[in-house]
């Protein structure tokens, strides 16, 4: 297939709040793609909502999928939304579908391209003149004993949090079967570089460049003066478990999906090999601008 015809399938998956202006794009990214002779795809749970603000005339252009198929079926997938639309497809997509990513919300840190200047990117991308980089994700096992009852993916970070308001969460933490420390606290996050600008930065963790290969442990409000965010290298493998008279806590996975651990769980964090998401990027943007565009670091007063 030549490069420039090899998206044919577009799916567009959407922030699941209601943005104001949300009628007016999806139905002129409609029209745009349908004449370019596109497939449009959503999901199939976006019916109803669609039924109640969409002419017919625009919704005879879109087909309605199950959510497996998006994310498998899919020449491109447009994710139209902020970051936390963006890590929800992350987790979800198969590697070899690209994911084009709009920002539609404030902040925007690893959404690559925004609402203004998307259609312009947009035509270069379906002309067959992109570029993709391949980022990996880690994988998060709660194991029973040796039985693994839970596994999951994240692109930013997973978190530590206590279920009780008043008490202290005590967390064994291991790298590769050394014990580091003993952690009490509000919390602990484990991030990849992606995510060391999201939660791991607000709780005072480090900004690491994303082509680093690291996961940062980040203690939430630790009850020691001690107890530092660390770097480590993303070949190891994190164990946190539950210890003291704790008896179940939350992790909560790129801030999205929550699961409940209990005392007798484990719960290791490693690098997935074999599993990487295509993010299709915008040459226009490094790492540095976006922290001066987006954090205001390192600007100068005039």
């Amino acid at each position: 297939m030549n490069k420039k015809d090899q998206f044919q399938i577009i799916s567009i998956v959407l922030k699941p709040s209601k943005y104001d202006d949300l009628e007016n794009l999806i139905s002129n990214l409609v029209r745009w793609l349908s004449r370019r002779n596109k497939n449009v795809i959503f999901s199939e749970s976006e019916v109803v909502r669609f039924k109640k603000y969409l002419p017919q005339k625009i919704l005879k252009n879109i087909e309605f999928k199950p959510d497996k198929y998006i994310y498998s079926q899919s020449d491109l997938i447009i994710s139209l939304g902020g970051d936390g639309t963006l890590l929800g497809v992350c987790r979800n997509v198969s590697p070899k579908v690209p994911v084009f990513g709009v920002n539609l919300g404030r902040l925007g840190f690893i959404t690559e391209f925004s609402k203004s200047d998307f259609y312009e990117k947009l035509n270069i991308i379906l002309s067959g003149k992109f570029k993709i980089h391949r980022q990996q994700l880690f994988k998060v096992l709660v194991k029973s004993k040796t039985k693994t009852i839970s596994k999951n993916y994240f692109l930013n970070d997973v978190v530590f949090s206590k279920n009780d308001i008043a008490r202290m969460l005590t967390l064994s933490v291991e790298a590769d079967t050394e014990h580091i420390y003993n952690l009490s606290g509000d919390g602990l996050i484990v991030s990849s570089t992606i995510g060391s600008t999201a939660y791991s930065l607000a709780a005072g963790g480090a900004i690491v460049h994303p082509q680093v290969k690291a996961i940062l442990l980040t203690p939430v409000c630790p009850h020691s003066l001690t107890h530092r965010p660390l770097v480590i290298s993303d070949n190891s493998t994190v164990r946190v478990q539950l210890i003291d008279d704790v008896e179940s806590a939350t992790i909560t996975i790129d801030g999205q999906k929550a699961i409940s651990i209990e005392k007798d769980h484990s719960v290791e964090i490693l690098r997935e090999s074999t599993r990487k998401i295509s993010i299709i990027v915008n040459d226009e943007r490094s790492f540095f601008h976006t922290l001066k565009e987006k954090f205001v670091h390192g600007r100068r007063e005039v």
